[in-house]
């Protein structure tokens, strides 16, 4: 099969085209023939090789995610799977190929109104939007900053927070344009990466959701209102200053909370039953997946490097 490998770790260019052995699921997994794979800001970090540490080493094929036809099924897995298409998780990679393994357990349907592409684009990003707010223990009325809202979780965390009632939900993005397409979304104030340039909006907030993190992360403690509470769910800016805790203890006194998020803490249960509901609300058109472009398994590397431009609004899908 077709896969794309991280052949040098650091820019798009390491990434390789390469014909692999078919897969075959051990107990317990499934294998899909795969009809769109998601392209995250995981994977960009992953072949960046600022994750090396973590025993990610070249050969590593990353993909997150995956939406195909089930054509295996390993021992302990009902064989119904068989010739169903549906979403599913292929860990920290492993999705950019014809061919992936899943875990049969978290295995789910695709709906009839949905398509491959669509369903890719929402399938974690959505996970993470929801239970990023819950996080925060976000309740309708309260004003909510999305920290790189351009990306799939946030646009996803805009639109949920929209959905929610929030009383204003800002954003934080590279340009006048994205910004004017994120308020199409849900947003009410558009604001540039530092976190200026809407003097209409909110002096503090009570949640800010960053997808973002990295040096300028502290920048952003001094907007959070008493009680306020900032909620991290992703790093594409990379890992914040060593010393970024000294600037919440400096505002002691407004009580404000810092967490990291991870859909990996919550029961698969859990992350399909929203999933599944998010589905068919995107089947409904009460949810919209944001599409940046489609691009075949081999120009994986042209997808990266997009990205890692800043070029990308919504997630770039790819198809084998």
């Amino acid at each position: 099969m077709k896969a794309v490998e991280i052949q040098a770790f650091g820019g798009p260019e390491g990434l390789v085209v390469v014909d692999l052995p078919d897969p075959a699921p051990a107990g317990g997994q499934v294998l899909i023939t795969t009809e769109a794979i998601g392209v995250s800001g995981a994977d960009a970090v992953i072949r960046s090789g600022a994750l090396a540490s973590y025993g990610f080493t070249a050969g590593h094929v990353p993909g997150g995610e995956v939406v195909g036809t089930v054509t295996e099924v390993g021992d302990g897995v009902d064989a119904s799977w068989v010739g169903r298409r549906v979403w599913a998780p292929t860990g920290v990679g492993g999705g950019y190929a014809e061919q992936a393994i899943a875990p049969g357990d978290e295995l789910l349907p695709l709906p009839s109104g949905l398509s491959a592409v669509d369903a890719v684009t929402l399938g974690s990003s959505g996970v993470v939007a929801h239970f990023g707010l819950s996080h925060a223990h976000f309740t309708p009325g309260e004003a909510v900053l999305v920290r790189g809202a351009a990306g799939s979780v946030g646009i996803m965390t805009v639109q949920l927070a929209a959905r929610g009632g929030a009383g204003a939900v800002a954003v934080t993005t590279s340009s006048a344009e994205r910004g004017e397409r994120l308020r199409g979304l849900g947003a009410t104030h558009v604001l540039d990466r530092s976190g200026e340039g809407d003097p209409e909006a909110p002096a503090g907030y009570d949640v800010i959701v960053d997808v973002v993190a990295g040096p300028h992360l502290p920048s952003f403690f001094p907007r959070l209102e008493p009680n306020g509470r900032m909620v991290v769910v992703g790093a594409v800016g990379g890992q914040p200053p060593a010393d970024f805790g000294t600037h919440m203890m400096a505002a002691f006194q407004k009580s404000m909370s810092f967490a990291t998020f991870s859909a990996a803490t919550v029961p698969v249960p859990d992350r399909n039953a929203v999933r599944a509901e998010q589905f068919a609300a995107a089947s409904r058109g009460e949810l919209r997946s944001v599409v940046h472009e489609v691009l075949p398994l081999e120009e994986a590397a042209s997808a990266h490097r997009k990205m890692d431009d800043g070029e990308v609004f919504g997630r770039i899908v790819l198809t084998p």
